[in-house]
Order: structure tokens, then C-alpha cells, then sequence
């Protein structure tokens, strides 16, 4: 009998480390496929045709297509309109398409809208969680922009688009000509403090990985974060879903949260010192639109209004993802921004 107790207690622990090795694995590489292709200024390349509920939520004039800036690594880009560019970057957990309805209430004859999505997300190339870097996803996205030809632009970011937008820019410093600030940060640590209690609860590891992996489901939890839930309905969630849920590997989600400094001790402090210094550099046209019912970077805007002392700012009732919010606040900032750089450009000649 007792060797019967010990043989169970064996196969009882032999099958946790089973499950918790599935349930921490690092995932593996998917690389999206396109068909066809698709010219631009920059050169031609590969188009990606969307699916039905995708290319629903958006008119015919946009293009899709993928950016390879390494090998197996592709940036799925969204773009629309003609004239300046604007590189709009989106966060954790949504993609390019956070931006299609501040694209909507823009003059697109006159704007380039670029809207890449973060490697992980969308429809950009899945990675295994340990390669889910701020410093990878910096390099990622400034292949992009290079890859792209961008000269000069006016730069929005959001969660961490943010940080991974201006780290992108830092790398090519002469880009930026103005920025459009949301709900993100661009400072990194003074001390240990977790940014909020979900965050330090799923950096534990295997509980992060029930509670947003395999148990939980990230996405469900989107409208939570805005200041009127009814902004982010079941058809918008799935925009964001679907194609990381579908595409066999959903680690970024958590990754990126994990990818979240907690103290100057962590993977991605160093990265955020770097970015936070070339902030802090910047002499250019900056407005900031804030979503103060943010439940966790909303009581973080005195912090941004001190990066940028001398730029106006604008509090709205809007949550984390204040582009599905207050589009035309947001576009209206970026007018403004976009006309004092021409204006400037302007007097220069």
C-alpha cells in the first residue's frame, strides 16, 4: 500500500513538471506569409492580404503589407493616405489597427499614415517569449522605418509604443520632427515598484502564465481598461485577438508585460535610460493627449508633463486605449503638430 501511495505521489509529481515545463515554454518562431506584392517609394514588398473581419473595420484605400527586417522576423504595416509621414505605434496586447479611426478623421490627401504592428501582435511575427526584449523590439522597429525610407516624421505612441517607438527613433535621431504623446512612459525606474498589482502578479512564473496563457485570456479583460467599456465591444476585442489567439503562439501578451521595469535592476531599465535621455534631448513640436481613467498609466501624466515642460496637454475621461476613445482629440493634436513642423520647414527655406 505504501508503495502504491509513493508510486502515485511519483506520477503526480512527475505530471506538474510535465505541465509546468508546457506551460513555460519559450514558443516558437511564426512567420506570416503574404501573397503577392506591393510597391511603394522605398521598393516592393510583400503584400498581405487581410481577413474578412479585418478588412471590414477599414476602407479599401489601405495598404497591408509585411517588412522583413530580419530573417523570419516581419513587421505587418498598415498604411493609408499621401503626403508627411506619420508613424503611429500602437501597445501591448492590440496592433496597427488602434489607429483606423484617428486615420478616419484625418485628411489623408495630405498625411502618410504608417501603422506597423509590434513584433508578436497582429499579424508581425511570433517569436519565443525570451526574445521578447525592449532592445529587440527597438531594433525591430527602426529596420522597419529604415527599411521604409522615412526621412522625416511625426511620430504618436501609445503603452509601449511609446518606448519602443522613440527607442526606434533614438537610433535614427534626425526622423522625429514632432510627436503626439499618449497614455504611455518614457522613464525608467528610481526604485522597485511595480507599475500595477496584475503586472507583478504574472511576473511570477507559471502564475503569469495560467493567469494570461492558459487559464486567463488577455484580451477579455480590454474594455476593464477604458473610461467607457462599451468603446472596446466583442467585434473590436477580436480585431486585436484573433490573430495572436489563432496563429499558435500567444506569448507576447505576457512577455510584454513582463517586459515591464519594476526597478533599475531589471532587463529593460537600461533601454528605458537610454530612451528617457533622448526625450529629454528632443527640441520639437510635442502635444500630449492623456486618458486620465487609465487605470494604470492615467495618474502617470505629471511624470510625461515633465519630459516635455512646454508642451500642451489635454486631459480626457478616455482609458488605456484612448485611440478607440477620443480619435478626433488625437487627430486634432496631430494637425497641430504636423502644421508647426511644415510652418517651420516653411520659414527655413
Amino acid at each position: 500500500m505504501k508503495r502504491m501511495a509513493l508510486t502515485a505521489l511519483a506520477i503526480i509529481v512527475l505530471a506538474g513538471i510535465i505541465a509546468s515545463a508546457m506551460i513555460t515554454r519559450d514558443g516558437e518562431t511564426v512567420t506570416p506569409q503574404g501573397k503577392g506584392t506591393i510597391s511603394l517609394d522605398a521598393g516592393t514588398f510583400e503584400a498581405f492580404p487581410l481577413p474578412d473581419y479585418v478588412a471590414n473595420s477599414i476602407t479599401d484605400q489601405y495598404k497591408s503589407y509585411l517588412v522583413e527586417v530580419e530573417p523570419g522576423i516581419k513587421v505587418h504595416v498598415l498604411e493609408v493616405g499621401e503626403g508627411f509621414p506619420v508613424f503611429l505605434q500602437h501597445g501591448n496586447p492590440t496592433s496597427g489597427l488602434l489607429y483606423r479611426r484617428v486615420a478616419a478623421v484625418l485628411p489623408t490627401d495630405r498625411l502618410r499614415l504608417v501603422m506597423p504592428t509590434l513584433v508578436g501582435l497582429g499579424f508581425s511575427s511570433k517569436v519565443p517569449a525570451s526574445l521578447h526584449t525592449l532592445e529587440n523590439h527597438t531594433r525591430w522597429m527602426n529596420g522597419t522605418l529604415t527599411r521604409l525610407g522615412l526621412r522625416e516624421l511625426v511620430y504618436v505612441g501609445q503603452d509601449w509604443g511609446g518606448p519602443v517607438g522613440m527607442g526606434a527613433l533614438a537610433m535614427s535621431p534626425g526622423l522625429i520632427k514632432g510627436a503626439v504623446v499618449l497614455n504611455t512612459g518614457f522613464n525608467a525606474p528610481r526604485e522597485k515598484r511595480d507599475i500595477s498589482r496584475i503586472h507583478a502578479l504574472v511576473k511570477t512564473p507559471i502564475l503569469g502564465e495560467l493567469l494570461v496563457e492558459t487559464l486567463g485570456n488577455p484580451f477579455v479583460r480590454l474594455p476593464d481598461l477604458q473610461g467607457d467599456p462599451a468603446s472596446m465591444p466583442n467585434e473590436v476585442v477580436a480585431l486585436y485577438a484573433r490573430p495572436v489567439l489563432e496563429s499558435g503562439n500567444r506569448k507576447a501578451p505576457l512577455a510584454m508585460m513582463r517586459m515591464v521595469p519594476d526597478g533599475p535592476a531589471h532587463p529593460s531599465a537600461r533601454g528605458m535610460r537610454f530612451i528617457e535621455d533622448y526625450v529629454k534631448s528632443l527640441d520639437v513640436p510635442v502635444e500630449i493627449v492623456w486618458g486620465m481613467s487609465d487605470p494604470i498609466l492615467g495618474p502617470m501624466l505629471p511624470v510625461m508633463r515633465n519630459n516635455f515642460p512646454h508642451a500642451p496637454w489635454l486631459e480626457t475621461n478616455a482609458g488605456h486605449f484612448l485611440q478607440e476613445e477620443v480619435p478626433g482629440e488625437i487627430a486634432a493634436a496631430l494637425l497641430r503638430v504636423v502644421d508647426q513642423v511644415q510652418t517651420s520647414k516653411g520659414r527655413e527655406k
